[in-house]
């Protein structure tokens, strides 16, 4: 067998388990912060350690993300500049928007909270993907 065909297939499996595992790791440590945040005094060690409890999870998604991007055709780098160059302005606006509207007394109420507004963050990303793909196909 050639070492380098081993060396090859490698990263491959690890890349596609990182798809799969990195985010699912990330969206338990999430919701775990979520719901062990609410049943612990406000303010407290526990409810730091509770909201810090996503970050690493986070982080080592972005290390999977940006190695991915690294591992990629031109055209397909392409693609993920364009669908971030449209994700992340309206991520921004989101986000500013959100907290202006909370800091003039328009309180997200139930489902509409800011801290559960992070999923819809994800859409534009999806968005950008599928006009880039259509452009370039």
């Amino acid at each position: 067998m050639n070492p380098g065909t081993l060396s090859d297939s490698k990263p491959r499996r690890s890349s596609s388990a990182a798809f799969f595992v990195v985010p699912v790791v990330f969206v338990a440590a999430y919701f775990a912060a979520r719901a062990g945040i609410e049943s612990v005094e406000p303010g407290s060690i526990a409810a730091l350690g509770l909201a810090l409890l996503p970050v690493p999870p986070f982080a080592w998604l972005i290390w999977c993300f940006v190695r991915g991007i690294r591992g990629m055709d031109e055209l397909e780098r392409r693609i993920q500049l364009e669908a971030l160059a449209l994700a992340f302005p309206i991520a921004l606006l989101v986000a500013f928007s959100a907290g202006l509207l909370d800091l003039a007394g328009f309180h997200g109420e139930g489902n509409w909270d800011l801290p559960r507004l992070w999923p819809l963050l994800l859409l534009p990303y999806w968005i950008g993907i599928a006009l880039a793909r259509r452009r370039y196909s």
